[in-house]
């Protein structure tokens, strides 16, 4: 559920799987016949033809019915005939806009066309980072050896992988040496990667290749000739519908066949478990985290080159744990008996909670994560929803805070555990991304590289303001808009929010967003409940039984622009993608009065069937499952598909699928564009755009993300007066 990302090579990443659970009774189905309410969208002609049926299920006394069923089948001769007649439909609705298209796409190329670089990862005597240059469909991974000013080489290069750049690097891990790196290769954005192992000095690859190894964490040991990774089944060794699961832990061996490595964790567990190995900052110990619900995770951790039995370290509380071990000892950064997290030590010899040392407490803000570099802990702490840097002794001696150049987020840092040098990345809405590197030993800062931008920045501003929502919790938003921007409420603007998965959004560079503010849209993040940014209780406010909170937390965000005079109503659009397509799909469903506009991206619409599709059945950890009595009616309550009523002026509406989304199914936004296309009462239009060769979102070519986003822009600049 989380937007694409290369993966950092020093963390692991909690993915999502799903299982399949909810049993369902259909009722027979009639004769199809064409939806109720046939509009001509911009005056085009009518919406596609999309029969109903009379498919329903009694689900825990209620009928539920599901007419737009037949949708599910996803690759069935019918399903794919409609979904080319609504891509056209899209395509001949906006083709009026092809001139302003094409404006936008070059401003687009010239925002993204410029020089990209990310942060400095160090391994022992070599450093990688990731450079795009120009219009690269992907960046691609260099190296250098002994300083990390030296001119850096190619070590791989997906752009060289396919001719229209479908084939990405999903991610990848460098030997503790940095004389390998184990990556992986995805194609069309199904992010179903096959591992490799790259020979950085050759620049060839080894023999080694390892299949099913789709959201991959690698954990090198020290000497470089092996490593602890996890990986799915082959799909046909499991049954239908369960390809994603039944995740694995195995260990293997440079220059073996995959089908040999060793078993290491993984079997008799759930099958939507997710296991993610790494290795200590001192290379002696591979860390296990093991996820199922994003509010917990289970840690365990064992000597690298040891067969032993890993040993539990946190194991069944009800609170996220991660860790590292340097010299016999573990640090750990845990939520456990402190929403806000806080940092502590024990021995190998005494890892459980009985035994833990606070080394810095629970703070004002939330600790988003900690590195051990030059032999000190480097903590990260999201205050206010904006980044500050700590340095502490392993004894938990305050030392100093990193002062940063401004309101903004530290994307990634890293170092290693005997230099002094701590690089990290530093970005805000109007700061373009830049690399640093602080000298831990010096105090001195120094500025690697900016990101360059072919635009005057300095027009623009960004405000932190707070709205109070429905039950008065205090939502923070940022508002980023031209200086002399008038306080009119005639400005269009776009409202985005995520809120979930205890993901947290903060302060970045997006150079996306800069064709709306020169056309003089106001851009607006809401950090609405349900994401991390302050904390487990602002997760917990946002989630299962708790989920509308998130809702009217976006709500209260819109009504606070109206109030303030940014924005009206008819002025006013809203943007979510996964999670965040669910909290438009609710919107424009609840709250229809308060949006001219809506792009939903890769969303989930059916929240009565979303763990029978894709990874989703994990997810029944973060909304509920419908299964449960008491949680199907939270899950009714709300579903976007399920509370669609004829007869409704809702917003123009643009929903954005890909065939090969392998998270969230394409049938969400094929049942709810049928479904509203079907009951609006308005002539705002209602329009599917499904993306062909592509996914959830990683892996995309620079190409296709332009064209889609020039596409996305001009359907909500049409709808707000902008063309």
């Amino acid at each position: 559920m989380f937007d694409g990302l290369l993966l950092d090579p020093r963390r692991g990443f909690f993915g999502v799987c799903a299982c399949l659970l909810l049993v369902v009774v259909l009722a027979s189905c009639s004769q199809p016949h064409s939806a109720g309410r046939q509009q001509d969208p911009a005056g085009l002609g009518a919406y596609p033809t999309a029969k109903r049926v009379d498919a329903a299920e009694t689900l825990h006394g209620v009928t539920v019915a599901d007419p737009y069923r037949w949708l599910e089948d996803e690759q069935s001769d019918e399903t794919q005939a409609w979904v080319e007649q609504q891509n056209r439909l899209t395509r001949q609705s906006l083709a009026r806009f092809d001139g302003a298209r094409e404006e936008i796409a070059g401003e687009l190329e010239a925002v993204y066309g410029v020089d990209s670089v990310s942060n400095l990862y160090p391994h022992r005597n070599r450093y990688f980072l990731m450079k795009r240059t120009g219009l690269e469909n992907h960046a691609r991974l260099f190296w250098c050896e002994g300083d990390y000013q030296a001119q850096p080489r190619v070590a791989i290069d997906p752009n060289t992988f396919s001719k229209d750049g479908i084939v990405a690097m999903d991610w990848w891990f460098p030997s503790p040496d940095g004389l390998l790196v184990a990556y992986g290769k995805s194609s069309g954005g199904s992010e179903k990667s096959t591992l490799y192992i790259r020979d950085v000095t050759t620049g060839k690859d080894l023999t080694d290749v390892i299949p099913f190894t789709q959201y991959c964490s690698v954990a090198w040991d020290g000497a470089g000739t092996g490593f602890y990774y996890n990986r799915c089944p082959d799909p046909a060794t499991v049954p239908a519908g369960e390809e994603n699961f039944h995740m694995r832990v195995y260990y293997h061996q440079l220059g073996t066949d995959y089908s040999q490595d060793r078993y290491v964790w993984g079997k008799g567990r759930p099958i939507d478990e997710e296991p993610r190995p790494y290795s200590s900052s001192d290379h002696k110990y591979v860390l296990l985290n093991f996820y199922r619900d994003p509010a917990k995770n289970d840690l365990h951790f064992g000597k690298l080159d040891s067969t032993a039995p890993l040993q539990p370290v946190a194991d069944g509380l009800d609170a996220i744990t991660r860790g590292d071990v340097v010299d016999g000892r573990l640090f750990l950064l845990t939520n456990y008996q402190a929403p806000r997290y806080r940092i502590c030590d024990t021995t190998v010899a005494h890892p459980g909670p009985d035994h833990w040392r606070d080394l810095v407490p629970q703070q004002k803000g939330v600790i988003e994560d900690f590195a051990v570099v030059d032999r000190k802990l480097v903590v990260h702490l999201i205050e206010d929803v904006h980044s500050r840097l700590l340095v502490y002794d392993l004894d938990g001696s305050f030392r100093e805070e990193i002062s940063l150049p401004g309101i903004g987020t530290v994307s990634s840092f890293s170092g290693e555990l005997d230099d002094p040098g701590l690089f990290f990345t530093f970005s805000s809405w109007v700061v373009p991304t830049t690399t640093y590197r602080y000298d831990l030993g010096a105090r001195r800062l120094e500025k690697l590289h900016q990101r360059a931008c072919p635009v005057d920045l300095s027009r623009y501003e960004t405000k932190q303001i707070w709205c109070r929502s429905k039950d008065g919790a205090n939502v923070p938003m940022f508002v980023v808009a031209n200086k002399n921007v008038k306080l009119d409420g005639n400005n269009p603007t776009l409202l985005y929010g995520y809120g979930g998965f205890n993901v947290g959004l903060y302060p970045r560079y997006r150079p996306r967003i800069l064709p709306f503010l020169k056309r003089g849209g106001v851009w607006v993040l809401a950090n609405i409940r349900g994401g991390g940014e302050l904390g487990r209780q602002w997760h917990d406010g946002g989630r299962r039984e708790s989920k509308q909170n998130s809702f009217n937390d976006f709500y209260a965000a819109a009504e606070k622009l109206i109030e303030l005079g940014y924005t009206s109503p008819q002025k006013l659009a809203c943007k979510g993608g996964s999670n965040g397509g669910l909290l438009v799909g609710a919107a424009v469903i609840q709250r229809p009065d308060l949006f001219q506009a809506a792009l939903a991206q890769v969303p989930l619409m059916d929240m009565l069937r979303f763990h029978k599709f894709g990874m989703g059945a994990q997810w029944v950890h973060e909304y509920g499952d419908p299964q449960d009595p008491e949680e199907f009616k939270w899950l009714r309550a709300y579903s976007p598909y399920h509370n669609v009523k004829n007869g409704v002026d809702y917003p123009a509406t643009l929903i954005v699928t890909a065939e090969a989304d392998n998270r969230v199914a394409t049938c969400h936004a094929y049942k709810m564009t049928a479904r509203m296309q079907e009951a609006t009462a308005g002539s705002r239009p209602i329009l599917i755009r499904v993306e062909r060769k592509a996914g959830h979102g990683a892996g995309k070519p620079l190409t296709m993300r332009i064209q889609n986003q020039s596409e996305d822009w001009v359907f909500l600049m049409w709808q707000l007066g902008m063309l």
